[in-house]
């Protein structure tokens, strides 16, 4: 694939000695992975199926898309152009969400279709009209690789996030229910989670950015030198995409971990691991999760009222009706009562809520029967 415009095409003489590489070529690399094949039927990996499917698919995908690609170079129609960097978006979308989730929850495409192409598609346009100068910025020689490259990496970046929201919020559900039934906000329960899903998220890409030059030379940088470009040219390059790629990625990820855990918890504010599925079904670690919250909640609204701060603004201001509108009025049992009435009332609207996607309403017998002994 063209990596430069013309432009950038390297001096006279570089680059014209290029050997042409047929289907033969391909044929005596593919034996290389009969390596593969071989380790994997000794030791009994059950990959080598795997490993076939997806040399077969490279090498059909890849070929597909050069003769796309081809084309595409050949118009420069925008039409073209962005019609070409939609599928590319789509794709991974699908991938993320699809083929490589092994959990999903509601609207999880479109929230990593939106987070991928929003920010690969503003990085790109940012990058080739002031880093590599080009005029348009969408000239196809330079703009259809370099936002493959960046739908490629925020594609391992939002899967990797979304992943770890999810991971994180099913593993530690009972800190975030105790933090919800003390009337912790929304984005206070996900913030320690979306913090920990980003720098998970984003450490393969500081990791290959600090490695890159002194232990691996980027395939950028090695497509330049192979084409014949100058070679500082072709650092430069890789220096620009590299920053490119980072920026794309950290931006994706940060909207996705946000959607993914804002659907996770609702509004109300309540976790919900019951909108998790596994292969079309709910997931039964979540299942178990809602199940554990439910039964816990008369001993989670004791704990409330035996350590309720008396005189809080938050009661203060929800029941400024029933209480004094003066705190040294209030006793501190008048305002105990009235902050667990409030919060054992915010708690019970969300799990009747759950309970409407198919719980029984029995489930939420302890919760009324707690409520009426207040």
């Amino acid at each position: 694939m063209v990596l430069y415009s013309q432009t950038n095409m390297p001096p006279e003489g570089q680059g014209s000695d290029q050997t042409t590489l047929s289907w033969s070529n391909v044929g005596i690399a593919a034996l290389l992975l009969g390596f593969n094949v071989i380790l994997s039927v000794w030791l009994g990996l059950g990959l080598s199926t795997s490993l076939i499917i997806a040399a077969l698919r490279c090498v059909g995908q890849l070929t597909l898309l050069g003769m796309i690609l081809k084309q595409i170079f050949l118009t420069e129609n925008p039409i073209y152009i962005f019609g070409m960097t939609l599928v590319l978006g789509v794709l991974a979308a699908f991938e993320v969400s699809y083929w490589r989730a092994k959990r999903q929850f509601p609207g999880m495409f479109m929230g990593a279709l939106v987070s991928i192409m929003a920010s690969a598609l503003l990085v790109a346009l940012f990058g080739n009209a002031y880093s590599l100068n080009m005029d348009p910025a969408y000239t196809a020689v330079k703009f259809i690789p370099t936002i493959g490259m960046l739908f490629g990496n925020c594609m391992i970046g939002v899967s990797i996030g979304m992943s770890s929201v999810m991971d994180m919020l099913d593993t530690q559900r009972g800190r975030v229910e105790v933090m919800l039934g003390f009337g912790a906000s929304r984005w206070e329960v996900i913030r320690p989670v979306v913090v920990d899903a980003l720098r998970a998220a984003l450490l393969p890409t500081i990791t290959n950015m600090g490695i890159t030059g002194l232990i691996s030379i980027p395939g950028v940088m090695t497509g330049w030198i192979l084409g014949g470009a100058d070679v500082l040219q072709a650092a430069r390059y890789q220096q620009i995409i590299l920053f490119m790629i980072s920026a794309a990625t950290a931006s994706s990820t940060l909207i996705a971990v946000i959607f993914c855990a804002s659907v996770l918890v609702d509004r109300v504010p309540v976790l919900r691991l019951d909108r998790i599925r596994t292969a079309g079904t709910e997931s039964a670690l979540s299942k178990a999760g809602i199940e554990s919250s439910m039964s816990r909640a008369p001993s989670r609204l004791a704990l409330l009222r035996a350590t309720c701060r008396p005189k809080s603004e938050l009661y203060l201001s929800r029941n400024a009706s029933s209480v004094s509108s003066s705190p040294t009025a209030c006793n501190e049992e008048d305002l105990q009562t009235t902050g667990s009435l409030t919060m054992l009332d915010s708690r019970l609207s969300g799990l009747e809520q759950v309970a409407m996607t198919g719980r029984s309403p029995s489930s939420l017998t302890p919760l009324l029967r707690s409520r009426e002994q207040l």
